[in-house]
């Protein structure tokens, strides 16, 4: 899988021993330090040399027109593109004159390292530089879990071996040169210096610059104080002007002597304050830190941390990397949503500007369900993000002639944000994705103020969607016709059974939600009769199954298409959308990404009248030949079927792909920022695949099962105001609540009560025996 580990395989780390400028990128991925509203990437404290220079907040974009050959009715005329905002942790050092650039002089030594536990960016090295002088430098920078507007960083340089005069200068910078986006010069122009200047300050220690985007309208403030720790005659001076400020410390040191920096920054942006209140704002922030400390903010990150692991850990035993990769996985979903606050988790998070910083259906399916149980509050700031969305949502399906609300396919601010039809139109079951989210959150949760406020609405407006865009056929049947699924190797297809599965349970779930909440329906519009026809229009789904072949087809007549030419196909020409048309593509039995297998995982718990055990085991085996896995969403969701099925050795092996993804660099593109749906997916192929967690209108189950490698797995999840604590061996499971009241579940079928600190063991029966499937040549998951 891969010839070198790039990071050490460590519990609670991920460390990396030297510097290599060749994939300096992705590293920068990696280190990304967030907390869902402030975004760091992992750029070296310097500035350069860079991959990709990166600072974000959440919800602050520019817009760029979209290319279309032809445009067409109800194509969207302008993207959204997440921009780098106003970088604060550039700290550029000169030794004896010289700038401490490592692409110069001799690199000693060099190593970072992602501290897991602390949720801090260590980094020590030493450098010589071309006239001889050696250093020692070392920092640490973390983005605050608990001051949502807060990023920090410390700075220490001291002399190896000789008497050195030393510069640090400490930056806010604006405007950076960046790579263009691709493809498409009128957007690179477009986003070309997008922040015009409004204020800039620098008085003593504190910088502060205030700018607008041009185009989208929005103010962006970041200020910056600082503490400086040298030895006399240590000075310091500031200066600034439209794009830089700058305080620039000098001093000269003795072997032994340091010079310390520390340096905290405030962020804030805003579509509507002016801009004197969005420079008290920063201002504030910072003064709330300066109260806390560097100290302070550590002990502050610390406690955090040592709350979520104690309720989110996820233990393996048999499989270090797979153990560290999911640790690393849970702290930057954790740092994805934590304080994202009425904005949206977007597919990269904040750690880079790939797919333009949009969020798309990933967040619902594979995001949602990992911080509902774990940080459920995340879950129900996103979903409530949605809601905030709703008027363009609505104004969208008004203009595609059709009732409710119709959910963008990728977007930032809630219009829809993509020139491809095929998707940014015809992709409708993020609607029920977003309202699939919705049920799962309260049935977890309990939470009936949510579903009052906030569920209700969403699950109305999505269900109006759905009675408009489908129709009764002559006998009776109900189609949604020309729609996308799941997989963007099938397009406007008629009645993909994933969307229709979904859309018939967002029907019923509004239905039985208006009923417990007559008020809020009627608020919305919606009476008897209405809510009957959603109930007429579920129960009539049409869901396509070839019975000749004793399968369910992943939309009508797929399993007649010819198959793809798998056999012909040469292992560099994957992924198939960049060495063949989406025609070709579009008429063929090849799946790009798990779809009827995603419905078997998300579905199977609402309509088990479908999906018996066998009936899984055969579309299993019938899709896994056919799917090539070019997206990352594929792997873990392949996992939980494969250990659903018996096949523990393969699930294990997709396991560790979903989790690698981005510590391997597996699909060479981590440069562009982490995958967080195949994180998110990490810890769902463990607990959902080997632990057999689902959870619906009938409670919480397990139907648990381990691969040979691994010894043990232990997690912990919160259910219904509860912490309840697995652990699974080859052959038993415990349950153990640790606390809350009594618990319910259900294990292989058997109906268990758990109680306080009481464990409940059970056996692990074996799986049933079935034949391997097969998978696509060239495309059986990476070996590990």
């Amino acid at each position: 899988m891969i010839t070198q580990r790039a990071y050490a395989v460590e519990p609670w780390t991920v460390r990396e021993h030297s510097l290599d400028l060749g994939v300096l990128a992705q590293s920068e991925s990696v280190f990304a330090l967030s907390n869902g509203h402030v975004g760091w990437r992992g750029n070296l404290d310097e500035g350069e040399p860079h991959g990709l220079p990166g600072s974000y907040l959440n919800g602050v974009y520019e817009l760029h027109p979209l290319p279309y050959a032809e445009a067409g009715y109800g194509y969207p005329e302008s993207g959204q593109t997440v921009i780098d905002v106003t970088n604060g942790k550039v700290l550029r050092l000169l030794v004896d004159d010289e700038p401490f650039d490592l692409r110069y002089g001799r690199l000693v030594r060099h190593e970072r390292t992602l501290d897991l536990r602390r949720g801090v960016l260590e980094r020590v090295c030493e450098w010589s530089s071309p006239a001889g002088s050696t250093v020692r430098v070392r920092s640490t920078r973390l983005v605050s879990l608990t001051q949502r507007a807060i990023a920090a960083v410390t700075y220490e340089v001291e002399p190896v071996d000789r008497r050195t005069r030393v510069v640090v200068q400490s930056e806010l910078v604006a405007n950076e040169s960046l790579p263009g986006p691709d493809g498409d010069p009128r957007a690179a122009r477009a986003l070309k210096s997008p922040l015009e200047p409004e204020e800039d300050l620098a008085e003593g220690h504190r910088l502060r610059l205030v700018h607008r985007t041009r185009r989208s309208g929005l103010r962006v403030a970041v200020a910056a104080d600082h503490v400086v720790d040298g030895p006399e005659r240590t000075t310091t001076a500031c200066e600034s002007n439209v794009d830089v400020a700058r305080l620039t410390v000098t001093s000269v040191l003795e072997p032994g002597q340091r010079l310390r920096v520390e340096k905290l920054v405030a962020h804030g942006w805003s579509g509507a304050r002016s801009r004197p209140a969005m420079s008290d704002q920063v201002e504030a922030a910072l003064a709330a830190a300066a109260h806390s400390g560097w100290q302070g903010l550590l002990d502050e990150q610390r406690a955090y941390l040592d709350d979520f692991w104690a309720r989110a850990d996820v233990e393996v035993d048999g499989d270090e990397e797979i153990q560290q990769a999911v640790r690393f996985a849970l702290f930057h979903v954790l740092q994805a949503g934590a304080r994202a606050e009425g904005r949206a988790i977007p597919a990269k998070g904040l750690t880079g500007s790939g797919y333009d910083g949009h969020a798309f259906w990933d967040t619902e399916v594979f995001v949602l369900p990992l911080l509902v149980c774990t940080v459920p509050g995340a879950a129900a700031e996103a979903l409530r993000w949605r809601q905030s969305t709703l008027p363009a949502a609505r104004e969208r399906a008004a203009q595609l002639g059709l009732r409710g609300a119709a959910f963008p396919w990728r977007t930032i601010e809630g219009s829809e944000g993509s020139a491809y039809w095929p998707a940014g139109t015809a992709a409708f079951h993020v609607n029920a994705d977003i309202a699939d989210a919705v049920v799962r959150y309260v049935q977890a949760t309990g939470d009936e103020r949510f579903e009052h406020d906030t569920g209700v609405e969403l699950l109305v407006e999505t269900a109006r969607l759905w009675r408009s865009l489908g129709h009764h056929d002559g006998r009776g049947a109900f189609h949604i016709d020309g729609v996308t699924g799941p997989d963007e190797y099938s397009a406007v297809a008629d009645d993909n059974t994933y969307t229709n599965l979904m859309a018939r349970a967002n029907l019923l779930a509004a239905a039985d939600a208006c009923k417990r909440h007559p008020d809020r329906a009627a608020e919305l519009g919606v009476d008897e009769e209405e809510s009957a026809g959603w109930r007429d229009a579920a129960e009539a789904v049409h869901i396509p199954y070839n019975d000749e072949l004793g399968v369910h087809e992943q939309h009508a007549g797929f399993t007649r298409y010819q198959r793809w030419d798998f056999a012909g196909t040469r292992p560099e020409q994957y992924p198939l959308m960049l060495h063949f048309p989406y025609f070709d593509l579009y008429r063929k039995q090849v799946v790009k990404q798990a779809d009827l297998v995603l419905a078997m995982h998300t579905c199977a718990g609402w309509f088990e009248e479908l999906f018996d055990e066998e009936q899984i085991a055969r579309n299993f085996a019938y899709y896994e030949p056919l799917t090539v896995r070019d997206s990352s969403l594929s792997a873990c969701v392949q996992a939980v079927l494969a250990a659903r099925t018996g096949h523990l050795e393969l699930a294990h092996a997709y396991t560790a792909e979903a989790a690698l993804m981005d510590l391997a660099d597996l699909e060479h593109n981590t440069r562009d920022g982490l995958h967080i749906a195949s994180l998110a997916g990490t810890w769902t192929a463990l607990v959902a695949g080997f632990g057999g967690m689902r959870w619906d209108d009938g409670g919480l189950r397990f139907t648990p099962r381990l691969p040979p490698r691994l010894r043990r797995l232990a997690f912990t999840l919160r259910f219904l105001g509860r912490c309840l604590r697995v652990e699974i061996t080859a052959d038993r499971a415990a349950y153990t609540l640790r606390s809350g009241p009594p618990l319910t579940i259900r294990h292989h079928g058997t109906e268990l009560t758990v109680r306080e600190d009481v464990p409940v063991e059970h056996p692990v029966p074996p799986p049933r025996p079935r034949p391997a499937p097969e998978q696509p040549p060239h495309r059986a998951p990476h070996p590990h």
